[in-house]
């Protein structure tokens, strides 16, 4: 398969998780789940605070980071703590792909 062939594939194979990681909201809100320093995760109404958002509005951000692979929760009884995701396979996909593109940009040069 040709390069920009390779390259089109990954764009589309990402474009959940890259649309996940562009808004400036969910954004606000990875940053403060990597701020959690004892990684025991944050509940909404935390990142209620972080992000000036409702409630609702923080579910929904976290269930589309969720979807992206970003983010994680556990349960304990009713409360939900939410933490990134130790999964990096997204994380790696985006690597590769910007090794690629990289690649192409250089070779233009």
């Amino acid at each position: 398969m040709d390069k920009m062939k390779v390259i089109k594939q990954s764009f589309a194979e990402l474009s959940p998780f890259l649309t996940a990681l562009g808004d400036e909201k969910r954004q606000s809100i990875i940053l403060e789940l990597m701020a959690d320093k004892a990684c025991d995760g944050l509940q909404v109404t935390d990142l209620m605070a972080a992000s000036d958002l409702s409630r609702p509005a923080v579910s929904h951000h976290l269930k589309v980071l969720k979807e992206a692979n970003l983010v994680d929760f556990r349960r304990e009884g009713t409360k939900n703590y939410y933490y990134l995701q130790h999964e990096l396979g997204e994380i790696n996909q985006l690597k590769t792909l910007l090794d690629q593109i990289t690649a192409v940009i250089e070779k233009q040069q």
